[in-house]
């Protein structure tokens, strides 16, 4: 289920990036910041309004571990970072250190809130 997930997410991650990427130039890395706050939302999203349902290990570990581990990517987060530092360009570094990060819980968040408000009219 970790494998599958993973695959899923990886490919989700490659078209959801690059499709972030054909609609902005320059070095900013808008492509995986984008993943990240993405994929931070909706594993918020998805873990709240799952967390009281019978929902199967094998599920959890597909969704949580293998989909969201795939799409995310926070390794290549912190390599593009270090890069723009090494490359000089300490304010695009510091804007995607401060976007990435604060708009990822910001994304969790809202994913809560939002899981909260829909599970409260369905039940």
């Amino acid at each position: 289920m970790i494998l599958a997930g993973g695959g899923v997410g990886a490919l989700l991650r490659y078209w959801f990036s690059g499709f972030l990427y054909s609609l902005t130039e320059g070095v900013f890395p808008w492509g995986t910041m984008g993943v990240n706050i993405l994929g931070s939302f909706l594993i918020g999203l998805l873990w709240e309004l799952f967390e009281e349902t019978g929902l199967s290990p094998e599920v959890r570990s597909f969704l949580f571990i293998g989909l969201f581990g795939g799409f995310t990517t926070f390794s290549t987060y912190s390599l593009e970072t270090v890069n723009l530092i090494r490359d000089g360009e300490w304010g695009m570094a510091f804007t995607n250190l401060l976007l990435s990060n604060g708009g990822g819980i910001v994304a969790v968040f809202a994913g809560l809130l939002l899981s909260r408000y829909i599970t409260g009219i369905f039940r």
